[in-house]
């Protein structure tokens, strides 16, 4: 596994377009086609339809894009896999991120906050090489926090500096945490802190989204999750002036001495600029099911309504677009829509 590299080395490439819309327009294909499958118990066949109505619309962009964070590797995905090419083959060269489906549990069973997310950096290289690493320790704040904490410091010290930054009391914060029985120990310690919790069962690419989006009433994310979902997040969170700090994390000794002979270090603190070393990052989401961020699709008689999130870092732009969606102008492909 590549070593990430300084921020200071940056490999960002120049964007001369605004490719947002073209990036919301994808994850809206994965949505629609996805939602179909809501509580419908098959999570495959809903992250199915999602890869292929998202396949398609990426590749149809003009751009050179390589897949760094996709389905799994080209033997166990056919499509959307990591190293896939998409697009058009022209400039500019820009590395893409993509989850047709985060939350498959959520959707497959109706939860909230289930989402589609892709996320797009200039200049191959830029986006942290997480494909060696399934799981890390995971903190991160909104803008108003930024720069406030330290992963490698108890949870209860970070807890009382990020209350200093917001003018809030600690018993006043509430933290998001994958609602898993590892963090019996970390839910304990934020408890004792005095913190609120709001436990999530998937989505913390969601839970990352909810500490810097002014509404959710949610202001830190802690513990430990997907390593490909913290580099999404900190591509969200780079254009929303929020932070994210990592550190890897492997569940059996086995997998640590794998990564480690791949290159990686387990003591090194990872920053949002280790993970997404371009300083022009597109992030788009829309949402499947309701959540805290984004509402989801919504179906009608002859149309279906979407709500979208899409930032960009250069510009600090964040847009909110709700859109509506006629099936007389869709292919069927294009949908995903199931037999029934």
């Amino acid at each position: 596994m590549a070593r990430p590299l300084p921020a200071t080395e940056s490999v960002s490439a120049e964007i001369s377009r605004n490719l947002a819309l073209e990036l919301v327009r994808v994850t809206e294909a994965g949505a629609l086609a996805s939602a179909r499958w809501m509580g419908r118990g098959d999570k495959n066949r809903a992250d199915g339809a999602a890869v292929e109505a998202m396949r398609l619309s990426l590749g149809k962009i003009e751009m050179d894009g390589l897949v760094v964070i996709g389905e799994g590797e080209k033997d166990e995905a056919p499509m959307l896999y990591i190293g896939e090419r998409i697009g058009t083959g022209v400039p500019p060269p820009v590395d893409i991120a993509v989850d047709p489906v985060e939350g498959t549990t959520l959707l497959s069973k109706g939860l909230p906050n289930a989402l589609s997310v892709i996320a797009m950096a200039g200049g191959h290289g830029s986006l942290y090489d997480a494909k060696h690493v399934a799981y890390m320790h995971k903190l991160a704040t909104g803008a108003d926090a930024a720069g406030s904490f330290n992963i490698e410091d108890p949870i209860g010290v970070n807890l009382q500096r990020i209350a200093r930054a917001k003018r809030m009391r600690v018993s006043a914060l509430t933290v998001v945490i994958l609602d898993r029985p590892r963090h019996e120990g970390l839910i304990k310690e934020i408890r004792d802190a005095g913190a609120r919790i709001k436990l999530i069962s998937d989505g913390d690419v969601a839970g990352a989204l909810m500490t810097a989006i002014e509404g959710t009433g949610l202001d830190v994310l802690a513990g430990i999750g997907g390593a490909t979902e913290a580099v999404l997040s900190a591509c969200a969170l780079k254009s929303l002036g929020g932070e994210i700090q990592c550190k890897l994390y492997a569940r059996n000794p086995e997998e640590k001495a794998s990564a480690e002979a791949a290159g990686a270090d387990f003591d090194e603190v990872l920053g949002i600029d280790d993970l997404v070393r371009s300083d022009d990052v597109f992030f788009a989401a829309t949402g499947i099911t309701d959540g805290e961020v984004l509402s989801g699709v919504k179906y009608h008689m002859n149309w279906a309504e979407t709500e979208s999130l899409v930032t960009r870092s250069r510009s600090g732009t964040v847009r909110r677009i709700h859109a509506r969606h006629h099936w007389g102008y869709k292919s069927r492909e294009w949908l995903g829509q199931p037999e029934g």
